[in-house]
């Protein structure tokens, strides 16, 4: 039986991760952190509320020695790292967030279970898997291969660089420490709770409220390939109004 940790689960992916798991292992125990930014909501986890074996906490990744006191207090042995700023255009307006956040709050929970995993010696097999994005590696030309894991990292905006940060501290903690550690690093992500200033659930809302649809198009490339996509956009100087 695992004691998981999920942080950020109660953003989109990391909602869609603790139903996941919780169907698929039901004996085990989920604890969410959230600090519940603008992109989190209580109500994504409605469905596991009165589960038993579900726990959430409002907390800050920041907070070093409130995640040692839950990884003690829970006899947590996984933690699974969702929670992150990353929206790309935000990042460009105010990348501060997304430092302390993506790098400063990803070091904080490495710090937390070094110091409990193996510092104390609470728990000699554990995981800390790290959700990343396949922005760290750069943009693909239409005639590039795709990427892989020994892709050099390029990224290209703060977000890209703040993953592509945590990344390497996940790394180092690994090979420094000792900390077993995994990364992951996917890419665009589309389902339910998706956060609506996304292109999806931002369309189907505009939609349903029979708001005008803002579009333009634009060639996107991306891990596999160059496609077109169309992106919602506010100036009329480079968009068409469609009903």
């Amino acid at each position: 039986m695992k004691r998981l940790m999920v942080t950020g689960g109660a953003g989109f992916i990391g909602a869609n991760f603790v139903h996941y798991w919780m169907q698929a292992h039901p004996e085990d125990f989920v604890l969410v952190v959230d600090v519940l930014t603008y992109a989190g909501n209580l109500a994504n986890l409605e469905p596991v509320q009165q589960n038993p074996n579900f726990q959430f906490v409002q907390a800050d990744i920041c907070d070093t020695a409130t995640m040692e006191q839950l990884l003690r207090e829970h006899r947590l042995d996984t933690l699974v790292h969702l929670a992150a700023e990353s929206h790309v255009d935000r990042s460009i307006l105010g990348p501060d967030a997304f430092i302390e956040t993506n790098i400063i709050g990803t070091h904080s929970l490495l710090k937390a279970t070094r110091q409990v995993w193996l510092t104390e010696g609470l728990c000699a097999q554990h995981r800390f898997h790290h959700v990343s994005t396949d922005e760290v590696y750069g943009t693909l030309e239409p005639s590039d291969p795709a990427f892989t894991e020994e892709t050099a990292y390029a990224p290209n905006s703060p977000y890209a660089a703040s993953k592509a940060a945590s990344d390497h501290l996940v790394r180092a903690y690994h090979h420094t420490y000792g900390l077993q550690v995994t990364t992951s690093n996917c890419s665009n992500n589309y389902g339910p709770y998706h956060f609506p200033e996304k292109l999806i659930p931002l369309i189907i809302t505009n939609i349903l409220a029979d708001r005008p649809l803002l579009f333009m198009v634009m060639a996107v490339r991306c891990g596999i390939g160059c496609m077109w996509k169309t992106m919602p956009v506010v100036s009329r100087r480079y968009c068409y109004r469609a009903r």
